[in-house]
């Protein structure tokens, strides 16, 4: 499942009543169609993953590397093996919101500049689009109250399930909602309200799945709000008309799509 917006969203975005479960199932598939559609018309990835990318060498301007994706977070650099410092690079823009699109190294930087077909850089990081990532993720209000959720467990059990998080936002957990545990990205398939159990999928968006003690926080991933009106705007017009959904989504999806050359 990768959704941008839930399945309550998309409820109250077609104000259905938050009881009527019966189409349940189509309109998670919409949801689905509508975030793969957006993605692929702008070339760009509206959740984070974490991921490790090689950037080949410009050897016109080698300590010059253009991203080939939107970087939100950089977690380590190697070339030729090596590690390297976060003080020997920059990233372009400098703006801890907004994703990079460039990174330039120091010139005391050491890079592998041979003839070797690899010569490049090693990249990893958190990778997608944002356009406040400092406030991208919230805190649910709520933690794992399991005694230890263990890294193959696929259901969670909370406090309540049901309550507003932080921000008055409810219900605090959403089926296609994406959250993280420490380091660990999981995404919601199904809630059961009554014993505030949430089945997840582990380990998502490229991170590994963990054992987490009784306490630990969850927290849930809020999407660009503009991405995720549109996506839901998306699900709506799936039934209609395709010129309808055209006429919608150009001018956004235009100013939205990555540019690499």
């Amino acid at each position: 499942m990768y959704t941008i917006a839930t399945l309550d969203d998309l409820r109250r975005h077609l104000k259905l009543s938050a009881s009527d479960s019966s189409e349940d199932s189509d309109l998670l598939q919409r949801l689905q169609a509508a975030s793969q559609l957006i993605e692929s018309l702008t070339q760009r990835r509206y959740c984070p993953r974490l991921r490790t990318r090689d950037v080949a060498l410009n050897r016109a301007n080698p300590r010059e590397f253009i991203l080939p994706d939107d970087l939100l977070e950089l977690r380590a650099l190697r070339t030729g093996g090596v590690a390297l410092k976060r003080a020997d690079c920059r990233l372009l823009p400098d703006d801890r919101d907004a994703p990079a699109s460039v990174l330039q190294l120091a010139e005391g930087a050491l890079i592998q500049v041979d003839d070797s077909a690899d010569a490049g850089i090693s990249i990893e990081g958190i990778w997608g689009w944002h356009d406040r990532w400092t406030e991208a993720w919230r805190g649910s209000g709520d933690t794992v109250r399991d005694t230890l959720l263990y890294a193959n467990s696929g259901i969670i059990t909370v406090g309540d399930a049901d309550s507003s998080d932080q921000d008055g936002r409810e219900p605090r957990f959403q089926v296609g909602q994406l959250l993280r545990i420490k380091t660990e990205y999981l995404r919601i398939t199904a809630i059961d309200s009554a014993k505030n159990r949430l089945s997840v999928l582990r380990g998502v968006q490229g991170t590994t799945a963990a054992t987490h003690r009784r306490g630990a926080a969850i927290e849930t991933y809020a999407p660009t709000l503009a991405i995720q009106d549109l996506t839901l705007r998306f699900a709506e017009l799936m039934t209609k008309s395709a010129g309808l959904l055209e006429r919608e989504s150009t001018p956004l999806l235009e100013r939205m799509r990555r540019v690499t050359a």
